[in-house]
């Protein structure tokens, strides 16, 4: 599903972000992307979500090589890959409802078929009770809860998340954890950054491992 073929980032100011960096993640796989704050996670989820541009290397997306992606064909490349971050991004003058159906409209669905997907995201979750609720009459694990609905309303084969236990406390951290996990136990790809290593021992998945820009761990599939 991903490949990083001695990918490198080197930012205008001259920063190194990452260096010479080879992985691969398979399709249906779930793994954890670790390492200290500046260490490169960021960097490498925004090369694959096609935010950053690869200063060298190739990285491959289901087969696709994004670096060979024209500025026209961004928006529908995203939309088969599905992100969740840690400040979940939600509009608070919008219901629960709308906030998950956005990316659905953005894409031309109908309403009926929005309806549809949306519910049953939000079924997934736990929250389809909330789907007239505004953001602000939630709780944060809700409110995150909202983000991965939003993130998977369209079904996307590859779902990353930034941190998204970042704030959350340890029951929280853990419930959102199995939502990755349910998701992934029906074919989605799932690739989380997370400094959470209590928490990522615990789901028992290969960890990539980042320090200062360079892998130094998991990085054979």
């Amino acid at each position: 599903m991903i490949v990083f073929d001695r990918v490198s980032k080197r930012y205008s100011s001259g920063q190194d972000a990452l260096l010479n960096i080879s992985f691969r993640l398979g399709r249906g796989e779930m793994a954890f992307l670790t390492g200290h704050s500046g260490a490169g996670k960021s960097t490498l989820l925004k090369l694959i979500m096609a935010m950053e541009t690869a200063s060298g290397g190739r990285i491959e997306v289901g087969g696709r090589d994004v670096s060979q992606l024209q500025r026209n064909q961004i928006a529908f490349y995203r939309r088969h890959v599905g992100v969740v971050f840690q400040e979940h991004h939600l509009l608070f003058n919008r219901t629960v409802f709308d906030n998950v159906a956005m990316p659905l409209r953005i894409a031309g669905f109908t309403p009926r078929e929005t309806a549809r997907r949306v519910r049953a995201a939000l079924d997934k979750v736990g929250l389809l009770r909330k789907e007239k609720a505004y953001p602000l009459e939630l709780s944060g694990g809700e409110q995150q809860r909202v983000g991965i609905a939003r993130a998977v309303v369209n079904r996307p084969p590859l779902l990353l998340a930034d941190e998204p236990t970042g704030n959350l406390d340890p029951d929280l951290s853990a419930e959102i954890m199995q939502l990755f996990r349910d998701f992934n136990q029906v074919g989605t790809t799932v690739f989380i950054a997370s400094h959470d290593i209590a928490l990522i021992e615990r789901m028992g998945c290969r960890v990539v491992h980042l320090e200062n820009g360079r892998l130094v761990s998991g990085g054979q599939a």
